[in-house]
């Protein structure tokens, strides 16, 4: 009766055991070879990063560039301080409207499509279309660029500064948006990361299990103080 209450305490303080399923799944882990983890990952994130660009729809961009000209009797200063303004306002309702018409597209396409960039140094206005097809593109960037030299034409009187265009867009002859091959590869570093990471974080192997020997013998109690001794 003692034994088996003390056995049943014993049992009773050891907690919970865990299931057979989890400690199967750490079996395994821990048997792993390191380098396991990370060709999987990488080999995930190649296929991730792969298929990502062959599904994702490809963008074409189309960029058209207007500079800004002083009129007679102007300070040539001010040319490049409207050619910021312009920059501006080139993605407002009051120029866009005009350039939908050229464009062939809604006014909420142009807002989304169409970006400028301006230059501190020279009065130049980069105005850039980007859409599914290369032809489209062009259209909405040459569209813009006509509706703000058209505004700017109407102001000079009181800007003496007017637009001319200095570049008409281009339709492009290849994607803008990166490739499946370049995707890919973005893919097999990132997925090669997180293998790296997830082998830092992996459970390893107990002393038990790398040497399956007998249970460890401790070694000789520490010498006593001489002072206790004596």
């Amino acid at each position: 009766m003692t034994e088996n209450r003390t056995e049943q305490r014993a049992g009773h303080h050891a907690g919970p055991r865990r299931p057979a399923t989890a400690v199967r799944t750490l079996s395994r882990a821990r048997a792993l070879p390191p380098w396991s983890l990370l060709a999987a990952g990488a080999l995930t994130g190649a296929l991730l990063g792969g298929g990502y660009g062959l599904a994702r729809t490809p963008q074409y961009t189309a960029t058209s560039y207007v500079v800004a000209v002083p009129t007679k009797g102007s300070d040539p200063a001010s040319a490049l301080g409207f050619a910021q303004a312009y920059g501006r306002v080139a993605t407002q309702l009051a120029v866009l409207g005009d350039a939908q018409v050229w464009a062939g597209v809604p006014v909420r396409t142009l807002r989304r499509s169409v970006r400028t960039a301006t230059s501190p140094d020279a009065p130049m206005v980069a105005l850039t279309a980007t859409s599914d097809r290369p032809e489209v593109a062009a259209d909405m960037a040459d569209a813009v660029s006509r509706a703000l030299t058209a505004h700017a034409a109407n102001t000079s009187d009181a800007t003496q500064v007017t637009l001319r265009q200095f570049a008409r867009a281009t339709e492009p002859a290849e994607p803008s948006t990166a490739s499946a091959a370049v995707t890919g590869l973005v893919g097999t570093g990132a997925g090669g990361l997180l293998g790296a990471l997830a082998l830092l974080v992996r459970p390893r192997r107990s002393g038990g299990e790398r040497g399956r020997g007998g249970p460890a013998v401790p070694g000789p109690a520490p010498a006593a103080d001489g002072r206790r001794q004596r």
